[in-house]
């Protein structure tokens, strides 16, 4: 007989595997999980005694119900007894106690009335003392600090000459300023304490454990491009959603939910551990259980060592599913030892790792995954409490030219109702509709049910968390806090590095590792890059290349750097818009460069604390080529259009096409119509002619710069 797991004999006497696994231990048996194997004679013991411990369970249970219920009827007809004759007595005792409580009552009146009197006189005194002092922030803009004192901002601004100060009414002052100046006006301003930056203002909270009841997994699935995770959800899709439903799921939203046998699982429809890594960037880990799809005929590749990185450091149960089980040069046995080599050691083995052979072409194994899925379910007795205010992760947000803003959630906690008031960040409305991952509107989601909203005032941060409230004005409030603690939060991140700082924290110990993102315009560079770099690790520091890709300098290469607290190194390529954007607000280093060693050099001088003299690139503005003109005796002159900053004609222009470098040079001729120009704002159209060159292509980017130094 071959060997037969635990969870196969707990399936089989209908007991839950973890319950099976605890009375095996208990019985004498050495049982590490519920992927165990037991051999035919340790197969038919356990079973006798596992039979024997929950069929005695089972007739206690039945019994106890019949005696419980006479005990009940005899303790009834004594406890009715007593009580006659109880309230009997009771009746004759109240009438006395009521004339003693009124004379009681009466003394006490006439006691309070003056305590009353003299508390309230004090509390008066003391609100007055208060509202006669107004607090202010740290740093505060003249036009503010006139409203907070009751002054108009001329008598203001006329008192700030007078003590020798220039300042308009955009302008910040500091709280000393501020202070001499309320006091010239007879009025008393205090430092207002900086409000406690909090992500979820104490929204969020933990359930009792007697309120939590079992609810569905959320699986995410992952893996290398091109081994099948797109196949194998569409299998599952297609196998265990009826057809009529099935029809435009993904389409609705990006998640949806299939039977199996009763049970539910919520599925992730995302870009693998990119979305993942998105998630867990922002602290809002909404997944379960994750699956690695690995394909049977090409093996573990980089993109899904990245993936088993990312599942362990979400600390989620990994499944690993082997797919294209079909082909003929398959090799599962290969796949189980390149798996084995990165951390996850199959069950066959003696490891932990659940490897299931499936094939999305043919269907087989899918049963088995999905078995594998609701068992892991079990043994994690993943539970919610769904009688409480909803509390969701934003999946994806969007703005709809015909509905607004519209986000997906998935509900962790609580229940989603239609007509709800809702917040998240800045966003904060009502829920004016609710649609299923079916289309279908619906009235009220349960924990781990994915739903599309809408009613929100502007599109939420996609990771971010959503919250039920008690009302639309509790929801603005907080959304408004938000909004005020922007700066705070800024200065409180602060846990990504950079080279400038490497060597302060090397020294303190608080890092051993170097994270660098590799971005390049061709494939050969990478390899170059990775080895320089790796040869710079020491003793105190390890340098490490988590990513390299060929291409533009992307928002997901932020996401990446922010969960990894890496560094993005670039290689005749640039950042787009919103990458820049991005890494300024989650306060990721980015650094380009055009040779090689120069990044080399800069890396290990940062480790050694020998740093030259920092040159700031501050960009000035960005222009979209919008036509290229010919001009005899000069060359080609592009026609653009400023799209964001300015273009100066002392800046240095770099010309982007496709994300990638082709020329960084001097502005040879700048015009606005026919006449010179010395800059073009926001919005102008002009003309721009480089230094010493002309291919120049319409739908190219200009992007303008000036470097200065920085004092280290």
């Amino acid at each position: 007989m071959k060997k037969i797991r635990v969870y196969e004999l707990a399936k089989e006497l209908n007991i839950p595997a973890k319950e099976a696994v605890s009375e095996l231990n208990e019985l004498g048996f050495k049982i590490t999980s519920h992927m165990a194997a037991l051999d035919d004679e340790s197969y038919q013991l356990a079973k006798e005694e596992l039979s024997k411990k929950f069929n005695s369970v089972e007739e206690k249970s039945e019994k106890e119900p019949a005696k419980k219920a006479e005990n009940k009827k005899n303790a009834d007809n004594e406890k009715k007894a007593d009580t006659q004759k109880k309230e009997k007595s009771k009746q004759k005792s109240n009438s006395s106690k009521r004339n003693k409580q009124r004379h009681k009552q009466s003394k006490q009146k006439n006691k309070n009335a003056s305590t009353n009197q003299a508390s309230e006189e004090k509390q008066n005194k003391k609100q007055k003392e208060e509202s006669d002092v107004t607090y202010i922030p740290a740093s505060i803009s003249v036009k503010d600090l006139a409203e907070a004192i009751n002054v108009s901002v001329t008598q203001l601004i006329s008192k700030l000459i007078q003590l020798g100060i220039m300042a308009n009414q955009n302008q910040d002052v500091d709280f000393d300023t501020a202070e001499l100046i309320a006091d010239e006006f007879n009025k008393k301003v205090a430092l207002k304490e900086p409000e406690e930056v909090k992500s979820d203002f104490d929204l969020d909270y933990e359930d009792a454990e007697e309120t939590l009841k079992p609810r569905p997994p959320v699986i995410t699935v992952m893996g290398h491009v091109d081994h099948g995770k797109t196949s194998l959800l569409d299998r599952i899709r297609k196998a265990h959603v009826t057809s009529g439903e099935a029809g435009g799921i993904t389409q609705h939203i990006g998640a949806y939910t299939v039977n199996i046998d009763g049970n539910k699982i919520v599925f992730l429809d995302t870009p693998g551990h990119e979305a993942f890594t998105a998630m867990r960037s922002r602290g809002a880990q909404v997944t379960d259980i994750a699956i690695l799809v690995v394909a049977a005929d090409d093996g573990v590749m980089p993109q899904t060592i990245e993936a088993i990185n990312h599942a362990k450091a979400a600390e989620v149960p990994i499944i690993v599913a082997v797919n294209k089980m079909d082909k003929p040069d398959a090799n599962d046995a290969r796949i189980k030892q390149e798996l084995a080599d990165n951390g996850l050691m199959p069950d066959e083995w003696g490891g932990d790792a659940i490897i299931v052979p499936v094939s999305a072409k043919t269907g087989d194994g899918i049963d088995d995954l999905l078995e594998m899925i609701l068992m892991v379910s079990d043994m994690e007795e993943f539970k919610a409490n769904p009688d409480r205010k909803a509390v969701g992760t934003i999946v994806e947000a969007q703005l709809d030219k015909g509905r607004g803003p519209t986000a997906t959630v998935l509900v962790e906690k609580g229940t989603l109702r239609l007509g709800d008031e809702v917040v998240s960040g800045q966003a904060s409305g009502r829920v004016r509709a609710m649609f299923d991952d079916k289309g279908k509107k619906i009235k009220k989601a349960g924990p781990s049910i994915p739903v599309l909203i809408l009613g929100l005032s502007e599109v939420p941060e996609a990771g971010g968390k959503l919250y039920e409230v008690e009302d639309e004005k509790t929801a603005r409030a907080y959304a408004d806090r938000v909004r005020d603690v922007q700066r705070e939060e800024m200065i409180h991140q602060g846990d990504n590095i950079s080279l400038d700082d490497l060597f302060s924290k090397i020294e303190e110990g608080a890092l051993k590792d170097l994270n660098i993102i590799v971005k390049t315009d061709v494939k050969g560079t990478i390899d170059a890059v990775r080895q320089s770099l790796n040869k710079l690790s020491n003793e105190e520091v390890k340098v490490n290349i988590i990513h390299g890709a060929v291409g533009g300098i992307t928002d997901s290469d932020v996401m990446l750097a922010t969960a990894s607290k890496a560094v993005i190194i670039g290689f005749n390529v640039r950042p787009s818009q919103g990458a820049m954007d991005m890494a300024k607000h989650e306060g990721v280093d980015i650094r380009t460069y055009r040779v090689i060693y120069d990044a080399i050099e800069d890396v290990k001088n940062a480790i050694q604390g020998m740093l030259d003299p920092k040159f700031e690139e501050e960009v000035l503005g960005r222009a979209t080529v919008r036509q290229v003109f010919k001009v005899p005796h000069i060359g080609n002159v592009a026609g653009v259009y400023v799209t964001n900053g300015k273009l100066t004609r002392q800046s240095t222009i770099r010309l982007i096409r496709d994300n990638v470098v082709v020329f960084e040079g001097d502005v040879s001729s700048m015009k606005r119509f026919k006449d010179d120009a010395k800059e073009l704002l926001t919005g102008y159209e002009g003309g721009v002619g480089l230094e010493n060159y002309n291919d120049i292509k319409e739908g190219d980017e200009m992007e303008a710069y000036i470097m200065s130094e920085v004092k280290r």
